[in-house]
């Protein structure tokens, strides 16, 4: 086989597989702009869908160092035991894009996640549920950071 056929072969199986929908997807953060370009927790909640004033809960945590030795890669986890979640969020406050994760829950997934995010400088990291019926409730704890990781 030549590398024209080759290439030609490869181009219909590729078109196959498109049309079938078995090739990965790109990555889906577009599809929500307004939430990625929001400045605050209530920005982003209301462009997430939420309804109401998020509200402190002991039943969200938000795990993650007091010390962050380098902001490019800060281990943090958001979990809650409730039922009914729709949403889990990351939010870093002083972050240029208050949103680093979204997570999407289901009664078959467990609401217990762990990333990595970026941090420019210390800032409060909040771990947000929010909830089937529009309620959202949130945790927050202070990360501090000793070597920025946007750019810093």
């Amino acid at each position: 086989m030549n590398r024209r056929k080759m290439l030609s072969h490869s181009a219909k199986v590729a078109a196959l597989l498109a049309t079938a929908g078995l090739l990965p997807r790109t990555a889906l953060a577009a599809h929500n702009t307004a939430a990625f370009d929001a400045k605050n927790l209530a920005d982003v909640v209301k462009a997430m869908g939420g309804a109401g004033a998020p509200a402190e809960s002991k039943d969200v945590t938000i795990t993650g160092p007091d010390i962050a030795e380098n902001g490019a890669v800060v281990p943090v986890g958001v979990a809650t035991s409730l039922g009914g979640v729709k949403q889990l969020l990351v939010l870093v406050e002083k972050n240029p894009s208050v949103l680093s994760a979204v997570f999407d829950v289901n009664d078959s997934v467990e609401a217990n996640f762990a990333t990595r995010v970026k941090m420019g400088q210390s800032s409060n990291v909040y771990g947000v549920a929010i909830m089937n019926d529009g309620k959202v409730l949130y945790a927050q704890k202070e990360i501090k950071v000793t070597l920025g990781g946007c750019g810093g």
